[in-house]
């Protein structure tokens, strides 16, 4: 199964270490993308890994938890969408629907 990661995704990876390298300890940050990264790779061969989203109740949108984090992902017939990475605190948000709320 194909993985896909997109910009909105990436970004999050990146604020991700941008955040702990500010607060003084980029290797945390490091470390928790490697995990992630990990994490997700397993998708490849699993793609049902993860739990349906509980806000959304779509099965096709589904999340992983990597402790304090929320991977939610699009499962696609032939791949895999990763769509945004999350603290789990924090509201889910799509790219789209922050597009809505900036106009």
């Amino acid at each position: 199964m194909k993985v896909v990661v997109t910009q909105s995704a990436f970004d999050d990876l990146e604020s991700i270490k941008e955040y702990y390298s500010g607060e003084g300890v980029p290797q945390v940050g490091q470390k928790f993308q490697r995990e992630i990264v990990a994490h997700i790779r397993h998708l490849q061969s699993h793609p049902d890994l993860g739990r349906i989203v509980p806000e959304l109740s779509t099965p096709s949108i589904r999340e992983l938890i990597h402790p304090p984090f929320r991977i939610v992902y699009l499962r696609e017939e032939s791949s895999v969408r990763i769509i945004r990475v999350w603290r789990s605190e924090h509201l889910l948000v799509f790219p789209n629907e922050e597009n809505e709320h900036n106009k």
